[in-house]
Order: C-alpha cells, then sequence, then structure tokens
C-alpha cells in the first residue's frame, strides 16, 4: 500500500549499488526503461568512411556523454588543428556548452536542434541555413554500425570485467571495427 519506500532505501545514480564493482553506477537510457549498472561508451567518428576516431569509456552518469565529447573534440584539435572541420551530434548534445566550446575550437557544430528544450535550441540560422548541415545531419546515422558491431560482435553489451580503467580499456581495444571497415575501403585490384 504506498509508494515508493525511505529515501535510505531508495537509490539514485550517484550511489554505486555493486558489491564487486563500485564504479557501475545506476543509468537509465530512456525515461521509461529500467536503470541498470553501467558504464557509458563514446565514439567520435570520422565523417567520410565511418572510420572509429576516438574512443572512450566513462562513468555512467547524465553529463558523461556531454563531458567525453568535448574531451575528444579537444584531442582531435591538438592533432589537427588547422584544418576545417565540422562536428554532428544528436539533439541531446543542443546546449550552449556543447555548441560553443567546439566554435572555440574551430569545428562548425551540426547538432541536431531541439526546440522543444527550454530555452530554445543552441543551433542558430547561421549553422542550420548551409547545406552541410542538412547533409550531415542525413550523415549522423553512420555511427550506429560501430556501436551496433560493439554490442554484438565485441560482446560490449554486457561487460565481464570490473572497474573503469579495465572497461576503457577493453572498449577502445574492441574498436577493432576499423579493422574490418578498411579493406571495404580500399580499391580492389584490377
Amino acid at each position: 500500500m504506498g509508494m515508493g519506500g525511505s529515501s535510505a532505501a531508495r537509490r539514485g545514480p550517484t550511489t554505486p549499488t555493486s558489491t564487486t564493482d563500485p564504479d557501475a553506477r545506476l543509468y537509465r537510457r530512456s525515461h521509461h526503461g529500467e536503470a541498470k549498472l553501467s558504464y557509458i561508451g563514446h565514439l567520435l567518428i570520422e565523417n567520410r568512411h565511418g572510420l572509429i576516431a576516438d574512443a572512450r569509456a566513462t562513468l555512467a552518469d547524465r553529463y558523461a556523454e556531454r563531458q567525453a565529447g568535448l574531451w575528444m573534440l579537444h584531442a582531435q584539435d591538438a592533432r589537427t588543428p588547422w584544418r576545417r572541420r565540422t562536428v554532428r551530434a544528436d539533439k541531446g548534445y543542443d546546449v550552449h556548452d556543447s555548441v560553443g566550446f567546439p566554435r572555440d575550437l574551430g569545428f562548425t557544430p551540426h547538432v541536431a536542434q531541439n526546440p522543444t528544450r527550454r530555452g530554445g535550441s543552441a543551433i542558430d540560422a547561421r549553422t542550420t541555413r548551409h547545406d552541410g548541415y542538412a547533409k550531415s545531419q542525413h550523415a549522423r546515422p553512420r555511427i550506429e554500425p560501430a556501436f551496433g558491431w560493439l554490442k554484438t560482435i565485441a560482446w560490449m553489451r554486457k561487460v565481464k570485467l570490473r572497474g573503469l580503467a579495465a572497461v576503457d580499456w577493453l572498449f577502445v581495444c574492441e574498436c577493432a571495427f576499423n579493422l574490418i571497415r578498411l579493406p571495404k575501403l580500399l580499391p580492389r585490384p584490377a
């Protein structure tokens, strides 16, 4: 009779609940899904061929995706600061930090607009008016095959390791997805 329990019995996303893996956090992927002990894997994909440019795993929390994305962009900026680059992302990244910081690094943010967000979209007409924005939004699903491969073939759906350092190491090593894609991209002998 009654809903919930005492506040001491509730578990939050910052409270580890695993006795064997204290780094794992409760995380819910959607509003209607159940919370599971998780880590979050992040990928940075090269636009033209869909190759993985950077990968990392982080603790599961609400801001981990955006923070990891900004870290990976900063690392890319250090590698190739002279090229004109765009970065595309889903509407979860449509916040002023995730749009302003890439602009400061010299990236053009092609983030999907989220007009229902409180305060409006951080992406304005200076980005959306160009044809490149529409092309970038059309190519945004290219990241899904890499995640699908990692979850099914590389067995990252249920990680058997404990601790963030071990999970991050495994996630980066399992990005052998590029090795599968490269032969398809090379020219075939005549």
